[in-house]
Order: structure tokens, then sequence, then C-alpha cells
């Protein structure tokens, strides 16, 4: 046996968010399950209510997966290094083949682990009769290629990163950008005769590279953005890619485990102050905000602790916060620009949707990527005694800490207001409405932020901190939309009202009318209870920090 293996695997079990996350999951699949058990010893013959909850327990299954799997993989390669035991596996007599395989079986074993806490609550529904055993069974193929897929992503951005945390944050995004990102070119392109019919394929093949057109077909509510046009099956095209492409990352992976892995080359660097003038004055035409120049000193007026966040993260440098800004701007002006040019038969509803989700999903990417390590990642390299060492007073340290990801989540907020200034031109009548959603992201990116803070501060790794970050941050933002799917059954009116007045996300899809949250009246208490949440958040953050600022 490959002794690899029993090392990752066992690695694994013994840790206790690996057992908390199979808790978790056992009991919100039973939970959800017993939830809608016929109450006498009547069976609905005709299949709907066993579909119902079969629906509710698939995509909760899958959202399992997705955000459980990928943290494990991600941070396999990365702690070797880190530990110097990734050189003793390379000078040992397995070869680089060995090696991923034995660390890629132990991930995917954990993955089986989840899958097998889902088996209960699936005999159950089986149990509840109208589902053949053919969906449970492509339903677990497609979430094992998934698993698959993930993990071999995550054991590539492992390969090349320098820290945990970081390949925790990348990792998560690259399995945002493939779960919902790779949707966006068909339900651009099809239909609408851009780029005739090869635009229309290359959009379809893109499509499957996510699972959900894959689940949606088992669960028969058909394909993310087909339009009733005739597209390649969602879970033949996702079988054959998921495939292909963890083939790829594999065989990727492989080759780079070598004794090259150590090396790295680096730039000497060139300043821009020490240029020639005719240089400089060039570089000041082409940048807006040069990389290459050296910053000033800190002003009185500003707080040195988030000057300090903002020019030792590499993501808070400027260059990198205007080119995110760019994208996020152009993407919403493209959103509103269909909708009002005709080029889709969407409305401006949907459009509306569109751009909430948008930036949801931009929040819940970034504020667990940049809460998570305000307070842990002091601790874990050091600089947490340096910073109790100054004259620096603890609210002024995680007030400019807070600062940082503040103004971060505003640039990233603001990006996508010439979408929603078309919108109000487009349709003056919904002036007030679009004003009631900008206050509902406001809410989500301090709701998100203030979970991200305080959940982070309670760990000393920084992997582990961004980890149960993005689960918990996930979670909340996820399970009320799971909630809202049951609508009608197994959950009702009020217990979806209810759940989705915890998330503001909930709060502005139901303002702007989007499809399925028009009947919720959730304002204006969504905000008081987003308000609140967020209140206790920072309390905790705040009594975590002054615990912290006075241990011995």
């Amino acid at each position: 046996m490959n002794p690899v293996i029993r090392r990752e695997f066992i690695g694994i079990l013994r840790s206790p968010r690996a057992f908390g996350m199979l808790a978790c999951l056992t009991l919100v699949f039973s939970v959800a399950v017993l939830m809608r058990w016929p109450s006498d010893a009547s069976v609905d013959l005709s299949g709907l209510q066993s579909l119902q909850v079969f629906r509710i327990f698939g995509y909760g299954l899958m959202t399992g997966v997705v955000f459980l799997v990928p943290a494990f993989p991600a941070t396999s390669l990365v702690n070797e290094k880190n530990s110097g035991t990734l050189a003793l596996l390379l000078n040992s007599p397995m070869n680089g083949a060995s090696i991923y395989l034995g660390k890629i079986s132990g991930v995917l074993l954990f993955s089986v682990l989840v899958l097998l806490c889902s088996l209960p609550a699936s005999a159950a529904c089986y149990a509840m009769g109208g589902i053949g055993g053919d969906k449970f069974f492509f339903l677990y193929l497609v979430l094992a290629l998934l698993a698959l897929q993930y993990s071999t992503l995550g054991m590539l951005v492992s390969s090349y990163v320098q820290s945990s945390d970081s390949a925790v944050r990348i990792t998560y995004a690259a399995v945002f950008g493939l779960l919902f990102l790779t949707l966006l070119p068909d339900v651009f392109f099809r239909g609408t005769g851009v780029g005739g019919d090869f635009t229309a394929v290359i959009g379809n093949w893109i499509r499957n590279l996510s699972p959900l057109p894959a689940v949606m077909e088992i669960m028969g509510q058909g394909n993310v953005g087909s339009f009733g046009l005739k597209t390649l099956p969602g879970f033949t095209g996702f079988v054959v890619l998921a495939l292909l492409s963890s083939s790829v990352l594999a065989y990727w992976t492989i080759m780079r485990l070598n004794h090259r892995i150590f090396d790295q080359s680096r730039s000497k660097g060139v300043i821009t102050n020490e240029m020639a003038t005719r240089w400089q004055v060039l570089r000041r035409l082409f940048f807006i905000v040069d990389p290459q120049r050296r910053k000033g000193g800190i002003p009185w007026y500003l707080n040195p602790v988030m000057v300090k966040e903002f020019r030792c993260r590499r993501f808070g440098r400027a260059q990198w916060l205007l080119r995110l800004v760019s994208v996020c701007a152009v993407t919403s002006m493209v959103l509103t620009y269909m909708a009002a040019a005709g080029i889709t038969s969407w409305g401006v509803e949907t459009i509306g949707a569109l751009l909430v989700l948008l930036q949801v999903m931009l929040v819940i990417v970034l504020a667990p990527s940049l809460g998570s390590g305000l307070i842990s990642g002091e601790r874990d390299s050091g600089g947490w005694e340096l910073l109790r060492m100054t004259p620096i007073s603890s609210f002024r340290l995680i007030s400019g800490k807070l600062m940082s990801v503040v103004w971060t989540l505003l640039l990233v907020l603001m990006a996508t207001l010439p979408g929603y200034a078309m919108m109000v031109l487009i349709a003056p009548e919904l002036t007030l409405q679009v004003q009631q959603v900008l206050v509902c992201l406001l809410w989500t990116s301090v709701y998100a932020l203030a979970i991200s803070a305080a959940v982070g501060s309670l760990f000393r790794s920084t992997a582990v901190s961004t980890s149960i970050t993005y689960v918990v941050v996930i979670a909340v933002f996820l399970i009320p939309l799971l909630v809202w799917l049951g609508r009608d059954a197994p959950f009702g009116f009020e217990t979806v009202e209810t759940a989705l007045l915890t998330t503001p996300v909930g709060a502005a899809l139901s303002v702007i009318d989007a499809p399925g949250f028009g009947a919720y009246e959730l304002l204006p208490l969504a905000w008081w209870v987003s308000g609140i949440l967020s209140s206790v958040m920072f309390l905790v953050l705040g009594v975590q920090v002054w615990r912290l600022s006075r241990a011995v």
C-alpha cells in the first residue's frame, strides 16, 4: 500500500474541522428528509413529494462537495513544502506519480466519506417512492467526478503557491469561476446571432464545465442557459469534460513534482524613481498607479495599520484593485446594454438579479479572503507581538485593519454602479428599487466582513481560519437560498420568508422583483437583522482582540 495514502487520509481524519464537517452534513441531510417525511402510513404515489425533497437533498449535497472538498488538497503540497517534508519525499524511492497518487487518494477517500454521510438521507428519500435508483446513481457519479476535478485543481494550485492561506483563496476563487462564470458565455451568445454557431458551440462546451447543468438535468429541471434550444446534454458534457480536465490537471501537477519545484526565479526589481526622467514620464502616462514607484511616507491623518495592510497585502495594491474594478464595471455595463439593445429576451428584473448575484459572488470570494487573516495572519507570522509593543491602541489597530477591507469592498460595489445607472435610465420607475438594492448590497458587504473577521480571529493558523471562514460565510448566505429553493415543499411561506430575513441577499432579490422572490416582503426588517448580527460579530471580534492584546 502506498504509505502516503495512509498518512494523508489519517491526517485528514484527525482534523477536528473534518469531523465537524461530516457531523454537520449528516445532521443537515437527515433533518431535510425528516421534515417532509409522511406523518401517517401513506405514500405519495405520484412521487412529487419525494422529488421535491430529492432536489433539496441533491443541491445541498452538491454544495457540501463544492465547498468542503477543495480545502484539503489546496493545502496538501504547500504544507509539505513549507514544513520541509516535500524535499524528503522527493528524495525517497517514490517517484512524482506515486507521491501524487498517494496524496490525491487520501483527499478522494475523504470525499467518499462526505458522500457516505448522505446515504441514510438518500435511502430515506428513495423509500418515499416515486424516484428511480438511476437518478441517485447519476447524482453520485456527477458528485464523485466533481470531487475529482476540484481535488486535482486544488493540488495544482498548491504546487505553485508559497503559503497555505493563498492556496485556499486561489482555489476557492477558481471553484467559483468553474461553478458560475462558465455559465455566462452560453447565456450571452446562444440565440443572439453574435459570432454564429461556432460561438454557441464553444459557449455550450464551456457551460458544461460547471456541474449545475448536469445536476439540474438529473433533477428534471432542464439545463442552465438552454432557452429551449437543442444543446449538448449537461450530464454527458460534464462527465467528458470533468474526466478530461482532471487528467490534464493531474498530469500538470505530476510534471511539477521534482526538485525544480523549489526553484523560484525572482527579478532584482527596478524602482521607477531610479529611472531616467523620460522613462518616468512614459510610465506616468501608461500607469494610473505605477506598481514600481517608491511610495511616500504615511501622512499623520491616516491610520498606519491600514496603510500597512494595503502595502503588505498583494491584492491590496492599487493596481490590482483597479483591474478588478475595471472588470466589474465593464461586466455590469455589458449586462445592462444587452437588455437595453434587445440582444436578449431578458427583462430589467432579470438583469438586476444578475447584477446582484455578481456582486454577492464577489463579496463572498473577497470578504473571507481579506477578512479571515486580519488577526490570524499576524498571530501565524509572529507580527502580533510586534503590534502589541507599538503605542497603537487596540481600537485603532482593529479599525485600521477593518478599513483596509472596507475600502476594497466599496470599490468593488461602486464598480457596478454604471450598470444600475443605465437600468434607471431604461426604467426610471425603478429608481427607488435600485436605491434599496444598493443599501442591501452595502449591508451584505458589512455582514460578510463582520463574519469573516470574527470567525478568522478565533484561530491561530491562517490556513485554518481562511478555510473555516469560507465555509461559514458560504453557509450563511447559501442556506437561506436552499430553503427558498424548497418553498412550498418541504418549507412553507413563513419559513422561507424567515430564512430570507437572515441574509440581505434575499432582500435585494426581493426588491428587484427577481423571479420567485417578489412575493416576500423583507424590508426594512432584513436591514435590522443584518445590523444586529453584524454588531454581534464585531463585538466578538472586539472581545477577541482585547483578550489577545492582554495575553501574556
